[in-house]
């Protein structure tokens, strides 16, 4: 942060940072006070709820009984003060309410109302008119920002201290009130240090939705299974009511919790968009968004600014699309970029972003439109069976490491009196946290890359070990069921996937044979 320096007169310079993802944006925030016509502006590409600021600083100023220099900030008529507020870098587009502390504390420590020095410290936070200090989105954004840059100390709203806490090695300090804070600032020694609660990972509570509540399906549980253990996209695909949304909501009671970045990552993301509920996320989240929901709604952007849709708000977690053909076509193909790349990039005429989409998605379509293809239940004609096969294109179906099929069951098996699985999800779970550990053993060195679904064509080749027999049995499949390249890749991690659950090191030819017979697409 460099050395201290004498504040001066009339000017001064305090910090705050912008929320981003996946960090925020350190800005100065500058305060300049000079003789000359009235005028009060702030300048550094502010949006309009940082331009509102000017009234709500001139309120809580006001309200917390210091003078906002012979009422500058409320009426022209009385000061002959010009006072221009500055937040930079410039070219760096300012956005919401987080600025109103930094801001105040600028100006009366540039009228010099207050004394502190503003090194290694960093603001943030939303003024109320009286002076109350509201809760603020994206603040381990910010914390994340100030702690990188080297600063010691944050001063955040009291409700946002849990979630600024994350980050360790910084000094994290609620805030109630302007006044709060400037009690604080200019009386250290004294004033009574209030201790900063350690969010604690709760402990893991049994979900609603578990395997032991899912009569029959084993082949669609072990394909569940075997998915969550690498990370793999999964098609469920059968008539209606014969269970792959249970299926699918299954799968978060058997993935393993969130390391700690990966928890650092998914809360940040979820405190951006304002749907963080409580203080941290430790398990991996599961999104269902509605099959008529828009471009924007799933991928991000929007008429309103850019902002992360539901791929990224399920990073790191699963993104279940039920009735998968039934959304729009568009939609569908636009999740090419993130079940590839892994993230989302977006341009609009407001600017262009790149959000984390680093998701398992579990898609759940019937064999047709009314979903009771090939008995006598079903109507559909042929042309209406192939255009909803077809709302699927083939890069995205190519995409999909899995299909696997979800039949009726027989009464006997959904019989009340028919003895439910004792411990299944428990014995999934311990399966797949056993697999994970194999892999993040194997990835530990390598960037961007913690399950076998992430790795790229030079990792299969260096750490995807297949014997001559697995690779004798690949290349005889890939001819007879004509694998695309990307196919041919997304066979060997899922086969390597299988082998982490077997123990196995190499890949032998049963891995690979059970690999290949979810590559089929039946529909």
């Amino acid at each position: 942060m460099g050395s201290k320096q004498k504040i001066e007169s009339g000017f001064a310079r305090v910090y705050g940072a912008q929320p981003m993802l996946p960090k925020g944006a350190v800005v100065s925030v500058e305060c300049d006070i000079v003789k000359g016509l009235h005028a009060f502006t702030i300048v550094g590409l502010p949006d309009k709820s940082v331009e509102e600021a000017k009234d709500r600083l001139a309120a809580a100023i006001k309200n917390t009984e210091f003078e906002d220099e012979e009422r500058a900030l409320e009426s022209p008529k009385r000061s002959n003060k010009k006072i221009v507020l500055s937040l930079a870098p410039a070219a760096l587009k300012k956005e919401g309410a987080v600025f109103d502390l930094p801001l105040a504390l600028s100006f009366l420590l540039a009228s010099e109302q207050i004394h502190f020095l503003p090194q290694g410290k960093m603001f943030a936070g939303e003024l109320a008119l009286d002076g109350v200090v509201r809760r603020i989105l994206g603040t381990l954004s910010i914390a994340s920002a100030a702690f990188d840059k080297g600063f010691t100390d944050i001063y955040v709203p009291e409700e946002n201290v849990a979630e600024a806490s994350l980050i360790s090695g910084l000094m994290v300090h609620p805030v109630a009130s302007l006044r709060d804070v400037i009690d604080q600032l200019e009386d250290i020694e004294s004033h009574m240090v209030r201790t900063v609660p350690n969010v604690e990972r709760p402990a893991r509570e049994e979900d609603d939705t578990a395997l032991d509540e899912i009569r029959g399906q084993e082949s669609a549980k072990r394909g569940l299974i075997i998915a969550s253990a690498g990370g793999h996209n999964l098609a469920l695909y059968g008539p209606p009511g014969t269970g792959k949304t249970l299926l699918a909501r299954a799968a978060v009671s058997i993935l393993p919790d969130l390391t700690e970045s990966e928890m650092i990552e998914v809360t940040t993301i979820h405190s951006l968009s304002g749907t963080l509920m409580g203080d941290a996320i430790f398990r991996p989240p599961f999104r269902s968004p509605h099959h008529t929901s828009s471009y924007a709604a799933l991928i991000g952007g929007g008429s309103s600014g850019i902002r992360p849709g539901e791929a990224t708000l399920s990073h790191r977690g699963v993104l279940f699309c039920d009735e998968f053909p039934e959304f729009h076509r568009d939609v569908i193909n636009a999740l090419r970029e993130p079940l590839e790349d892994r993230v989302v990039s977006i341009s609009r005429a407001k600017g262009s972003a790149t959000f984390p989409a680093n998701f398992m998605l579990i898609a759940a379509l019937n064999p047709c439109p009314c979903g009771f293809l090939g008995t006598k239940a079903c109507q559909c004609m042929p042309h209406i069976v192939e255009k909803y096969r077809r709302k699927i294109s083939g890069p995205v179906a190519d995409r999909i490491d899995m299909w696997v099929s979800v039949g009726h069951l027989s009464p006997e098996t959904l019989s009340t009196k028919a003895k439910r699985g004792g411990g299944e999800t428990k014995k999934a779970r311990e399966h797949v946290a056993r697999a994970r550990a194999r892999q993040y053993a194997r990835f530990e060195h390598l960037k961007n890359v913690s399950t076998n679904a992430d790795m790229g064509p030079k990792e299969i080749e260096s750490l995807a070990e297949l014997t001559p027999k697995a690779e004798e049995a690949l290349q005889g499949a890939a001819r007879s069921m004509k694998l695309s390249p990307r196919g041919y890749h997304r066979t060997i991690k899922l086969a390597r996937t299988i082998a982490d659950l077997a123990g196995s090191n190499p890949i032998e030819p049963s891995h690979m044979l059970e690999a290949l017979q979810y590559r089929a697409r039946e529909i």
